[in-house]
């Protein structure tokens, strides 16, 4: 095995969650930022938070993290992985504080969400930038931009998806991924077509024909967002003769409000009102296969 090299480090990225009722209103604050929330918004969320038991997000990100890390090490990789949450702690700052402390001077900044978005990376390169002026750092990032086309990352949805179960009826498969303003658009952003190219890659593995894509979770801004949402696919299956719809939420990388309440409470309420059975997909959460997924991308970007 190689010695570990604390010079360069993964700097492990995602946004974060409330982990309980007690600090989502502070979250919402921070995801929104500073604006704050009107109460009927900060009591839905907290609704939300109730029904699915509390979000594990943090729980399963620092468990992919851990994994990770392992992984690496199996391989004879020891650089050490800082995890940093864009919203809530351990922050980004955080992370940065831990680098400077064991004389990293170079990252490799991984983010926890495969479908490239330069404005989604943009906001957490905006918060690293904000840490190393405080911090008084010059730690060189160099960014994993998208890692949606590894193989194993593939192949670990192919297994998931091949799990679904046939059952009798007219069946559309629906891939989602988390909807982003649509002023992207505009910015030239290419997180739609990395969703939908992912989306492509998956369906042709399985032989899919019948197949869409749709975003879900918009944000509560009055901006348009991108869509079609996941609701409206849903009404207009229930009009084309659609008896099942199996959701694939492959821009997620682990269960969190967005599938465990928006897909699994509320679009499948929504679907069962319009006499159509939805069925969800299991999300990678610590799957060996994502995690070695993660650990070739991270790999070749350390080498």
């Amino acid at each position: 095995m190689n010695p570990p090299s604390h010079k360069k480090a993964v700097l492990f990225l995602a946004t974060g969650s409330a982990t309980s009722q007690e600090n989502v209103e502070e979250f919402l604050l921070d995801i929104r930022e500073g604006r704050p929330s009107s109460p009927e918004l900060v009591e839905k969320v907290k609704q939300r938070y109730r029904l699915i038991g509390g979000s594990p997000f943090m729980r399963i990100t620092l468990a992919q993290a851990k994994a990770l890390k392992d992984e690496l090490s199996h391989r004879g990789i020891g650089n050490p992985i800082f995890p940093g949450m864009c919203h809530c702690a351990p922050r980004i700052q955080d992370a940065v504080a831990e680098m400077k402390a064991q004389g990293v001077t170079q990252a490799v900044a991984l983010i926890m969400a495969p479908l490239h978005a330069s404005f989604n990376q943009g906001r957490y390169a905006k918060r690293l930038r904000e840490a190393q002026e405080k911090l008084g750092t010059k730690i060189e990032a160099a960014w994993i931009e998208s890692w949606r086309q590894e193989p194993k990352f593939l192949q670990a949805w192919e297994a998931n998806l091949r799990k679904v179960q046939d059952v009798p009826g007219k069946t559309k498969w629906i891939f989602t991924a988390h909807s982003l303003p649509a002023r992207i658009r505009q910015a030239g952003d290419c997180y739609e077509a990395e969703f939908r190219a992912c989306a492509e890659a998956l369906a042709g593995r399985l032989g899919l024909a019948d197949w869409d894509t749709a975003f879900q979770s918009a944000g509560a801004s009055p901006e348009p967002w991108l869509g079609p949402s996941l609701k409206e696919c849903i009404a207009h299956l229930a009009e084309s003769g659609y008896s099942r719809i199996v959701v694939s939420p492959i821009g997620f990388v682990c269960d969190n409000v967005e599938i465990l309440y928006d897909i699994d409470i509320e679009a499948k309420e929504l679907a069962r009102q319009q006499g159509l059975r939805l069925d969800r997909v299991e999300a990678m959460n610590t799957q060996p296969l994502f995690i070695e997924a993660l650990a070739d991308a991270a790999g070749k970007a350390l080498a």
